[in-house]
């Protein structure tokens, strides 16, 4: 049976759209709905270039740095900074996750700047090098660097002394 290039993007889709939304929520702080939203993006502009991804190496890579680069443009776009504030949604926790200290980094994620928190999301969730996340964003290798050192800096400062009491208590 002859495979199309549809069914190659379904399939691709269907495997890189868990991943995507994990990263998207945690560019969003949390906000599952906008999560949903930028993956539903990235996922219609990969489906835009799908033709023409022959002479990409890695899709994955690609559609993820897609996703930061939908989630910055929405972000600057945004002319109200309005961000609604409830309750995180109940959902099943693996064994071993902490709700506190996950909503304790969410909230500190919630504080960065969406470049800072793109950088941290793309650095450390997503375990990119410095000169693959200043692609993705478009910056050079010397602002990531600058930006990661005075965000881990500033996560610090904001989680202090609650982080080391949630993961001792973990």
């Amino acid at each position: 049976m002859r495979t199309t290039r549809a069914d190659e993007f379904i399939e691709f889709a269907a495997g890189r759209a868990g991943p995507l939304f994990r990263s998207a929520c945690l560019l969003t702080s949390g906000d599952t709905h906008l999560a949903e939203d930028l993956v539903q993006e990235t996922l219609g502009r990969m489906y835009g270039l799908w033709r023409r991804m022959a002479g990409i190496d890695n899709p994955a890579a690609y559609a993820q740095t897609v996703l930061v680069r939908v989630y910055l443009t929405q972000r600057r776009r945004r002319s109200a900074s309005e961000r609604p504030l409830g309750e995180l949604p109940d959902t099943p926790t693996e064994q071993g996750d902490d709700p506190a200290l996950r909503v304790a980094l969410l909230d500190a994620l919630a504080q960065l700047a969406p470049k800072d928190r793109a950088v941290v999301v793309l650095r450390f969730w997503e375990d990119r090098s410095i000169e693959e996340t200043a692609e993705a964003m478009n910056v050079s290798s010397a602002a990531v660097r600058t930006r990661s050192s005075r965000t881990l800096a500033r996560l610090r400062e904001q989680l202090g002394s609650s982080l080391a009491e949630l993961v001792a208590a973990h």
